[in-house]
């Protein structure tokens, strides 16, 4: 059975981390430019997570979960039936990566600080703006060979590494903590407690055509589903897949 899967953060700064992890994904898989327009989402989400960057300090907030993540799991040491060599490996990966978290500049300074970027950057978020005679020097590095230009996204991307090393790890261990258990929506709705949850992951089969509404907070949530075709809300049973992550 087919079915698309779906994410809903239940407070700001989980909402922030997927987002960023959005960004980090799209900038990645764009930085080959392997396609003469890939450059346009590569410079896109980089700009705009420089945007969250001077919004938020997340470093210090990403810090604070690793490290909250780390006093969670060092709690399971010694404990019977858990895996010790595992926990340990864990608690390890933890704590090499939240000292190079601690170790590493502000998120974006390097970026800020770029001759180029800085140059193309205020032109870029115009409507259009990329054009050759609003960005002629960005219109220059266009024409530059592909090894070149695949350098210096590396350079940038590689400025952010412990931002992504540290939010993957995060989400990775966040999403671990819920399990995909089924569930029915009656006549279209469901609602549940959470204690503490920061993701609910669903799964929904395509074949009900609907996507999900979501509202709530980290101890109570609602889900409503509508018809993709309509956008009205749908009255019928609709079953699926939910994990509450904390």
């Amino acid at each position: 059975m087919s079915t698309h899967k779906f994410e809903h953060p239940l407070n700001e700064k989980t909402r922030i981390y997927l987002r960023v992890e959005s960004l980090l994904r799209q900038a990645h898989a764009a930085a080959q430019f392997h396609d003469p327009h890939q450059y346009l989402l590569f410079f896109r989400a980089l700009f705009d997570l420089l945007e969250i960057f001077e919004q938020i300090q997340l470093k210090s907030e990403l810090a604070k979960d690793l490290e909250k993540q780390r006093q969670t799991y060092r709690a399971w040491l010694d404990v019977d039936g858990v895996d010790q060599a595992t926990l340990r490996t864990l608690l390890d990966e933890l704590s090499q990566i939240h000292a190079r978290l601690m170790a590493a500049e502000r998120f974006g300074q390097s970026l800020k600080e770029d001759r180029f970027l800085a140059a193309i950057r205020q032109r870029f978020n115009l409507p259009g703006g990329a054009c050759c005679f609003d960005l002629p020097a960005l219109h220059f590095w266009q024409h530059l060979p592909t090894e070149r230009r695949q350098r210096d996204s590396q350079k940038w991307l590689n400025s952010l590494r412990p931002l992504s090393e540290s939010l993957a790890l995060w989400l990775k261990l966040t999403r671990e903590t819920g399990h995909l258990k089924p569930q029915i929506a009656r006549t279209g709705f469901f609602q549940s407690d959470a204690e503490e949850a920061n993701i609910l992951r669903l799964e929904i089969p395509l074949e009900f055509g609907v996507y999900p509404m979501i509202s709530g907070h980290k101890s109570r949530f609602a889900i409503k589903f509508l018809y993709f075709e309509t956008g009205q809300a749908t009255a019928q049973d609709v079953t699926f897949h939910l994990a509450v992550c904390n």
